[in-house]
This record gives structure tokens, sequence and C-alpha cells, in this order.
């Protein structure tokens, strides 16, 4: 039985991060940016 229906959505930010090259803002979650998965632009 569920008691209730919590969602646990995930941590997003908004950064400038390097997507192809090239920094672009995007929505990134918090748990990717820590394990080093997207790279922020400078």
């Amino acid at each position: 039985m569920v008691a209730t229906k919590r969602r646990f959505d995930p941590n997003l930010q908004h950064v400038r991060a390097v997507i192809d090259g090239k920094p672009t803002r995007a929505y990134v979650c918090t748990r990717c940016l820590k394990a080093g998965k997207v790279t922020k632009a400078v």
C-alpha cells in the first residue's frame, strides 16, 4: 500500500554549462554537477 503520492523531483539548477563545446544555459541536476558529468562554463 502506498500511503502518499509523494514525488521525488530532481534538484535542477539553471547554470551555464559547456555542451557540444559551447557554453549554453541549461537546467542541470546537482547530482550531475557534483559527479562531474557536466562541466560548468567559467
